[in-house]
């Protein structure tokens, strides 16, 4: 039997917009008549752009499609404050697709670009131009001001953008756009949900975000993730006695030490096995992962200290500690205790990880599902809108939660 491993699929080769393509095979590239010919995807591209432009076909393929039945396709617009990128073209290609296959499966497809108007790369850029520093600078400016000067830039890179996409090969309509600053646009954004309310389909949750101190702003996962950064924060050891016996101490890592003030419980996980140690050196009772003595000793092969007891992390749930702060000791009777949830993992820190419902996502899950916080209830989170303690960590108030010496002495005051 012929192999037939290296045929490709043929490509279509013309020179002239308006001439009659030639289909060329691939398999056949040896044929001597094809040897000077030179394909060039770029420029046959180009033609085709071109080609689509002299006879109007997108307009054209709506205006003989109206009358077919409707379909709607809702796009996440992009910003028009940035250039477009990978991401972009990937995902504007398979926008693309969807709406092309509906017009040629019978469908009349209405295609509008738009511009996404709201949100921190706009503010962003304006708070960099006019060097505002937080909320306040913007309300001495005054709202109407700060907006007028957000809406001047909006648009910024609307013409690349259109060039981009257009090179692309995408039929869209940037002559008819819409941008969500339009009060039309925000109008119907109120009666789609106003039509949600209506239909008991809305509800009041809880849930942990991503924050900014430096816009005063709660952040979406993808505004939090523009400006992901890796940067250096102290990962601490914090040892809590417990309340029956103080002289034994539940090792729990965090690499937040500026919410310990707002700590509420102790997290293990059910299935490891941890240990109870007493240090050769100092006499100091520990309980910790097994896995995880290199948190306290570099080599625990040849470290003194003595092994007491071993158990699950299922049988330390239940045991209360002594809270580090008084800040929130009138949450005594459900709070202070050992609880245990799968999401602690045995490949950092101590096993036993320290719950701020406040601050974290796991930290409120595990909480409310252990019944040291109720969903509803304000849960401790003595942070302000610019980062800094509030009142009710007195020692501290008024301090920003990231300086760098506030962690070192919450960890010599936890050690007391």
């Amino acid at each position: 039997m012929e192999s037939h491993k290296n045929l490709q699929p043929p490509l279509v080769i013309s020179n002239n917009v308006n001439s009659q393509p030639k289909m060329v095979s691939l398999a056949h590239v040896d044929d001597p008549s094809l040897s000077q010919q030179r394909f060039e995807f770029a420029k046959e591209e180009e033609a085709i752009l071109a080609f689509w432009q002299d006879i109007d076909a997108f307009k054209t393929a709506l205006r003989l499609s109206e009358g077919r039945p409707r379909y709607s396709f809702y796009d996440g617009p992009p910003f028009a404050t940035g250039l477009p990128h990978y991401g972009h073209l990937l995902a504007g290609t398979i926008k693309d697709i969807v709406t092309r296959y509906a017009h040629q499966t019978g469908h009349y497809v209405e295609r509008r670009f738009g511009w996404d108007c709201h949100g921190l790369p706009v503010e962003y850029e304006i708070d960099k131009k006019l060097g505002i520093k937080n909320r306040d600078d913007v309300l001495r400016m005054g709202i109407d001001k700060y907006n007028a000067e957000c809406r001047s830039i909006v648009m910024r890179y609307s013409s690349e953008w259109e060039t981009t996409v257009n090179r692309m090969g995408r039929w869209i309509d940037f002559r008819n756009d819409y941008k969500t600053l339009n009060v039309t646009f925000m109008e119907s954004v109120w009666w789609v949900f106003k039509q949600l309310f209506d239909k008991d389909q809305v509800y009041l949750g809880y849930k942990v975000m991503p924050f900014s101190t430096a816009c005063n702003t709660p952040l979406s996962n993808f505004e939090a993730n523009q400006n992901y950064k890796d940067v250096v924060d102290p990962a601490v050891t914090v040892s809590f006695p417990l309340e029956n016996d103080p002289h034994v101490f539940l090792l729990a890592w965090t690499t937040t030490p500026w919410t310990l003030p707002s700590n509420l419980a102790l997290c293990v996980n059910p299935e490891f096995e941890y240990v109870q140690i007493k240090d050769g050196e100092t006499g100091a009772v520990w309980i910790l992962l097994e896995k995880r003595l290199e948190v306290l000793y570099k080599d625990p092969k040849k470290a003194k200290f003595e092994v007491q007891k071993r158990m699950k992390g299922k049988d330390l749930v239940g045991l209360r500690y002594k809270p580090l702060f008084d800040y929130f000791i009138d949450r005594k009777e459900r709070a202070f205790r050992v609880v245990a949830d799968g999401y602690v993992t045995d490949e950092s820190g101590t096993g036993i990880v320290h719950q701020a419902p406040g601050f974290g996502e796991d930290d409120y899950r595990v909480c409310i599902e252990n019944g040291i916080v109720q969903k509803g209830e304000i849960v401790p989170c003595p942070v302000d809108e610019a980062g800094c303690f509030t009142a009710e960590v007195k020692d501290y108030v008024g301090q920003h939660v990231k300086v760098r010496y506030l962690s070192l002495f919450m960890l010599f005051y936890c050690s007391l």
